[in-house]
């Protein structure tokens, strides 16, 4: 499937964001274009923001096909690189309005935590939130989002393709709330 506009658009926006850059301890080590920072393979700092209903669905979400990391993934969280100038709860908050409209939500820090896969290297920070607002999806990045039970989204990522970043997060804060 083509690109559109918008998503070619994005993608190099996107790319030239400056991306916050860390040690093996979380530490900020400065800024690198993201591009650069995919390149180098450096270790980042990324939001996951677990967004359930008052019924106490969790909202999974499928990815575009023009993401550079899991194109088409289905996702159990909003989030994303904290940029360069933010701290991780600006970056959850952005990001959570970014992707799939909410804002003005109370985010609560879940997990601290760091990936490392062959795709990616992380030190990550898990935000939960409940919100019956509709939802916005951001179509750069966003193809659907529908709410499920939490076990239901376990089974599915048995066989279908789920973001492991976002498993993670999700099976942190399952032990953080246990």
């Amino acid at each position: 499937m083509p690109w559109t506009a918008a998503e070619v658009a994005h993608r190099a926006a996107s790319d030239s964001e400056r991306i916050a850059w860390v040690d093996e301890d979380d530490l900020l080590l400065g800024g690198v274009m993201r591009s650069e920072f995919r390149q180098r393979h450096l270790r980042g700092r990324g939001t996951y923001i677990l967004l359930f209903n008052s019924a106490g669905l969790l909202c999974v979400h499928r990815r575009t096909l023009s993401k550079a990391l899991y194109p088409g993934y289905w996702d159990m969280a909003a989030g994303g690189m904290v940029l360069e100038d933010e701290s991780y709860a600006e970056s959850a908050a952005r990001e959570l309005a970014e992707e799939l409209g909410i804002c003005d939500c109370v985010l609560v820090e879940q997990a601290h935590f760091r990936y490392d896969a062959a795709e990616s290297r992380l030190w990550c920070r898990v935000y939960s939130t409940v919100s019956d607002a509709p939802l916005v999806l951001q179509p750069e990045e966003v193809l659907e989002a529908r709410f499920i039970p939490i076990e239901e989204a376990l089974a599915e990522a048995q066989h279908l393709p789920y973001c492991p970043d976002s498993l993670a997060a999700l099976q942190r804060y399952l032990a953080a709330i246990a």
